[in-house]
């Protein structure tokens, strides 16, 4: 870790004149959430005639889009320059701006991974009847350049998150509202406060413990809090001394997690030692001869003394097997493939490499 980096730490001044003071390369992660530039012209009231509590606050106003989208290019641009080769950048914004955000990000050369579409499950009514309800925002992650072919991706945790599928890119999370929500005086102390739920899925997905996550637009801190909840470093700029006693109270309170390794983390399949199913004959954790069977039985194929399956008069990898029995061009014969325990049970394959591991000492 540089020891010139003030970790841990909220720094008052312009984003990008803070920005251009950091190390090249020193940031693992980028979390930002600019000012959306609304360009509200009117207040807005509910239909029992209260005043709806929006966003004017002075570093949401831009003179002209020309304006916003200079000052964008010129955050986004230093962002990269301290964003280590194999880091990541997440920009959260509404319709108001996140095109013209994507748009600039893509020219600077980041590479977009993916559109994260937060459904905010108790949105506010569209009051006058005009439009449509607005119930999302928009999320972009992106990787640093084109090329790059390695960055942090907790596939397997995230999995595990969802109950066991693939997470989607539309997450369900309600709105910063109740013991979460902070307040002065009965009213918002941060008018764009976002959830921890939102910050704890982007740092869980996208960084590993000892981290760096800068957040260029720290606002109330919910970054920093779920950072240290999650053992990652912060730095947070923030141009608002108000905003930055309100997150240093926050996260002050958070007492500093002493979970280990083992519990802030799941490893992904990609980053485990590789395992053949050749080494697995070797170990006599399967036979040659033995019977592999599809999760319905309906596909049989069986281990030759070269590891390879034989289905019919094909022959091939556990891989190419599972592929040409389902009519696909590619499939992971680990998913695919079970093998009959002594109780005519069948046990998948890839639980058994996981068994192997372990007894190997290689988890």
């Amino acid at each position: 870790m540089d020891s010139l980096l003030p970790i841990n730490t909220i720094i008052q001044g312009n984003c990008i004149e803070v920005l251009k003071t950091l190390p090249e390369k020193s940031i693992d992660l980028i979390f930002a959430d600019p000012p959306y530039n609304l360009q509200l012209q009117n207040e807005l009231f509910r239909p029992n005639q209260t005043q709806v509590e929006g966003v004017t606050d002075s570093w949401d106003q831009f003179n002209s889009f020309a304006e916003y989208d200079t000052f964008t290019k010129n955050w986004l641009n230093e962002c990269r320059r301290i964003l280590k080769n194999q880091g990541t950048l997440w920009v959260i914004g509404s319709y108001h701006n996140i095109f013209r955000v994507g748009t600039h990000l893509m020219d600077l050369g980041y590479w977009i991974l993916n559109d994260v579409i937060w459904h905010k499950t108790n949105p506010m009514p569209n009051f006058r009847g005009t439009r449509f309800q607005n119930a999302t925002e928009t999320l972009i992650w992106a990787k640093k350049y084109e090329h790059q072919k390695k960055y942090t991706f907790n596939y397997q945790g995230m999995k595990n998150f969802n109950e066991e599928k693939q997470m989607p890119n539309v997450w369900h999370i309600p709105l910063c509202t109740g013991a979460e929500r902070i307040k002065i005086n009965g009213k918002k102390a941060h008018s764009t406060q976002k959830p921890e739920a939102l910050l704890y899925r982007v740092i869980l997905s996208s960084s590993n413990p000892d981290d760096i996550i800068l957040d260029p637009f720290f606002g109330s801190g919910t970054t920093g809090a779920v950072a240290r909840k999650l053992q990652r470093h912060y730095i947070g700029i923030e141009l608002e001394a108000d905003y930055i006693e309100i997150a240093q109270n926050r996260i002050s309170r958070i007492s500093e997690s002493l979970l280990s390794d083992s519990v802030l983390i799941t490893p992904s399949k990609r980053t485990a030692p590789r395992i053949s199913i050749a080494q697995l004959i070797e170990a006599q954790y399967l036979q040659i001869g033995q019977v592999l069977f599809s999760k319905n039985r309906q596909i049989k194929a069986t281990i030759k003394a070269d590891s390879h399956l034989l289905w019919g008069e094909i022959s091939g990898s556990i891989h190419q097997i599972a592929a040409v029995a389902q009519g696909q061009t590619a499939f992971n014969g680990w998913d695919y493939w079970y093998y009959e325990d002594t109780h005519h049970k069948l046990i998948s394959v890839d639980l058994l490499r996981e068994k192997y591991r372990k007894a190997q000492g290689l988890l």
